[in-house]
């Protein structure tokens, strides 16, 4: 089982706390990871484009010559996509880009990207985090305190609305829940803080 130093927000040791291995020390599978944030970065596409037919483009409703006898090569109407001005062959129409993986999938997956940042060492806990007031200030030494120069995910049990007030004006920092970790967040950033608790809420879920 992977023991991690435990910090408070001075940044001294004031303990240590055991994770489980099959939540945090599982060989992580990358080929799974990568399906989890490709399905996550489907689910954040807009799909609004949209580009006329034939049939959405104003006018042609007149053929444009006779059919035969003019010379020229037959024509139905000038709104044809090989008119210019005409309609759009085979172009985007709006939809979904949105997909999903099956549920044993998603955990090995979020399990798989918790271990990674054990097995890299980019991973510190925390006995709380709490703020009395929110003063971004202040979030900036705890961050400090703990020698966070790079991009951090930080995750808490439950949101507490005076530190997250605290940290939204920080460009390089997130702050979310336990049940709102993606694979996507702790692949994109450097760090990952975890609270004490926050780290035996995720034990509890996906354990």
């Amino acid at each position: 089982m992977p023991k991690l130093t435990v910090l408070d927000k001075s940044g001294s040791n004031v303990g240590e706390i055991e994770l489980k291995d099959s939540v945090f020390g599982i060989e992580p599978n990358e080929h799974v990871m990568y399906q989890a944030i490709i399905m996550q970065q489907a689910s954040l596409r807009q799909g609004t484009h949209a580009v006329k037919n034939r049939s959405a483009v104003r006018g042609g409703g007149v053929k444009p010559w006779r059919q035969k006898g003019t010379g020229r090569a037959r024509q139905g109407s000038i709104r044809s996509p090989q008119w210019v001005g005409g309609g759009v062959v085979f172009g985007p129409t709006p939809r979904s880009y949105s997909f999903k993986l099956p549920k044993k999938v998603r955990r090995l997956a979020i399990k798989s990207a918790l271990s990674s940042k054990v097995k890299d060492n980019e991973i510190i806990v925390l006995d709380d985090l709490t703020l009395d007031a929110p003063k971004t200030k202040e979030f900036v030494n705890v961050l400090s305190n703990l020698s966070i120069n790079e991009k951090a995910l930080i995750v808490t049990s439950e949101l507490h609305e005076a530190t997250a007030l605290s940290a939204r004006n920080i460009p390089t920092v997130k702050l979310v829940t336990a049940d709102q970790v993606t694979v996507l967040d702790v692949v994109n950033y450097n760090k990952l803080i975890l609270t004490k608790a926050a780290a035996e809420k995720l034990e509890e879920v996906l354990g």
